[in-house]
């Protein structure tokens, strides 16, 4: 009797390990993962990283409606290193796991543009905190949508302000990049429109030394340097300039939106003429909906955001609510990667910490905020309280 007892029991325990297994199976059939792709190593990492913490946070703050409906969702970080192969390589790997649902990336676009063919043909949706390439949407690929403005609107803010500030001659310069060539070209037809005379048009992949370049804008001596890129390479490039005694304008874009250009040029920002960028992403602090994503991020990251941290934030918002609407409408189920492009792109004033969202049928917002900002402290901790001396609201061009 003993002995069938115990076989008895055996086969208990047996048949509850199996319901177990079974449960443990369904269970992680419904882990779903958003990936992040930005500069997590190198020159771009102090925004990259937070584009990264930024989803990050809002993954925590904002995927109960997930856990409700019996979703475990998780973060795949990737490093693009903000480059295009790093990026098209992370693409690959993170269309290959299908329980990623959406990807929330990158800062540059020269990464972003093929990276998100790789999403396109694998139907994976991208939505961006940060690229404004107009090819990043112009494509017209479902899978692609953005939360920002386009190149072609803030190279026209950038050259309205200067003519605005009396500029009347100009230089133009640009990293050879994607973003950053795309955006000096945009600049300087508008500026030609705006009857500002540009002494040359140079593009380098130069960070260290700019002798052979500087030699002709200081001989020409124009009001006013632009430079389409990155800060790191702008700031080295301002610096120089002004140590050879050029005191005119320097003007750039939201490439230069990173403290590394005050810890780069240090008070050369802030002398002669000044110092001036236009973003499509303001400080943190100018949107009404972001004190406490301020509070939050500062608490759990023990430091200020730094630009794109919050539209980060808003994108991985964004990519959770389509996630949950498409599993709704799947009697919530996993849904297909397709349910979940087409769901990003049909929300509707989607209300983010940055702004209210609604996608046009390219996936550009239909309204973006444009802002121009003046360096105005060689601190690179007062960053953040670079005074803002234009905002704009535009519509992206049709």
């Amino acid at each position: 009797m003993l002995k069938r007892r115990n076989s008895l029991f055996s086969m208990m325990v047996a048949a509850g390990l199996s319901l177990a297994m079974i449960g443990s199976a369904g269970a992680a059939d419904k882990v779903v993962k958003v990936a992040t792709q930005s500069p997590l190593s190198g020159d771009q990492s102090v925004v990259g990283v937070d584009i990264k913490r930024g989803a990050e946070l809002a993954l925590e703050q904002l995927g109960a409606p997930l856990a409700a409906m019996g979703f475990k969702v998780e973060l795949a970080p990737f490093d693009d290193q903000a480059n295009p192969d790093a990026g098209v390589a992370n693409a690959k790997r993170i269309v290959s796991d299908p329980a990623v649902l959406a990807v929330v990336g990158h800062y540059n676009s020269g990464v972003q543009i093929p990276s998100s063919e790789v999403y396109h043909t694998s139907g994976l949706v991208n939505v961006s905190p940060a690229n404004t390439n107009p090819k990043v949407t112009t494509r017209g690929y479902l899978e692609v949508n953005r939360i920002v403005g386009r190149d072609d609107v803030q190279g026209v803010v950038g050259a309205d302000f200067a003519a605005a500030k009396g500029v009347k001659t100009a230089f133009v310069v640009h990293d050879k990049s994607a973003y950053g060539q795309g955006i000096a070209e945009f600049f300087k037809k508008r500026a030609e429109e705006n009857k500002i005379k540009v002494l040359g048009f140079e593009g380098t992949e130069e960070k260290a030394n700019f002798d052979a370049l500087l030699s002709p804008i200081v001989a020409g001596n124009p009001d006013l340097i632009y430079f389409g890129g990155m800060a790191f390479q702008a700031a080295v490039l301002f610096k120089q300039a002004r140590e050879r005694g050029y005191e005119g304008m320097f003007l750039s874009d939201d490439g230069f939106d990173s403290p590394d250009a005050a810890k780069i040029g240090g008070k050369t920002l802030i002398a002669g003429a000044g110092t001036y960028y236009s973003t499509v992403s303001g400080p943190a602090s100018v949107y009404p909906g972001t004190a406490k994503f301020i509070t939050d991020f500062k608490a759990k990251y023990n430091a200020d955001p730094q630009p794109f941290a919050a539209q980060g934030y808003d994108s991985m918002g964004i990519s959770l609510k389509a996630i949950e609407m498409a599993a709704a409408a799947n009697k919530n189920e996993v849904p297909t990667r397709e349910a979940v492009a087409k769901a990003v792109r049909a929300l509707k004033a989607y209300k983010g910490i940055t702004g209210t969202y609604t996608f046009n049928d390219i996936g550009d917002p239909e309204k973006a905020l444009y802002f121009v900002i003046q360096v105005k402290s060689a601190d690179p901790a007062a960053w953040a309280s670079n005074p803002i001396v234009q905002t704009l609201e535009i519509a992206p061009p049709k």
